[in-house]
């Protein structure tokens, strides 16, 4: 259900806490901060960029290891203590100069509301809040950080008729 809206998608925009990662946040003794990242979600980013699709990352919080992880996945357009994501959202969407129908936004929480109720494509990962479950086009079957975005990274490239020539290397 929803996923036929996939076709259009253009620009995916994702949160990171409880989306790229499972949600917890992790001090070291020293007082850094210390995230995990789901391999398999990072190779469908890389999947997903190498046909021709763009990352972006939206967060209300900030954390070095949200710089690192996009960086190490090619993932240029990173806005972090986003307290208000419309604002990037709308940046983001001229910057690539599309409309609100060819975006995906994957969520989990009340904060990414507002950005999930105007984009093309709205997912919510499996844990999400149930109120934000109620609103998407789409829910995952994984969990944050263990393959929901993997997911829809496979559902964007294959409602696109894109699936065949980014992963052909490995059949």
């Amino acid at each position: 259900m929803g996923r036929e809206k996939a076709r259009d998608i253009k620009l995916l925009i994702l949160d990171v806490d409880g989306v790229l990662t499972d949600g917890k946040i992790v001090y070291t003794d020293r007082g850094e901060e210390a995230k995990a990242f789901d391999v398999k979600d990072g190779h469908g980013l890389k999947l997903l960029m190498r046909a021709g699709i763009p990352v972006a990352l939206i967060t209300g919080r900030s954390s070095p290891a949200v710089e690192h992880r996009a960086r190490d996945l090619g993932i240029t357009r990173v806005y972090q203590k986003a307290i208000n994501k419309i604002e990037a959202y709308e940046e983001l969407r001229r910057a690539e100069n599309l409309r609100d129908e060819e975006i995906c936004v994957v969520g989990d929480d009340l904060p990414d509301l507002p950005i999930l109720r105007i984009c093309g494509f709205s997912v919510a990962v499996a844990d999400s809040a149930e109120e934000v479950k109620r609103e998407v086009d789409y829910v995952t079957n994984k969990e944050a950080g263990k393959g929901a975005v993997r997911e829809v990274c496979d559902i964007i490239l294959k409602a696109r008729g894109l699936w065949e020539a980014v992963t052909d290397r490995y059949f």
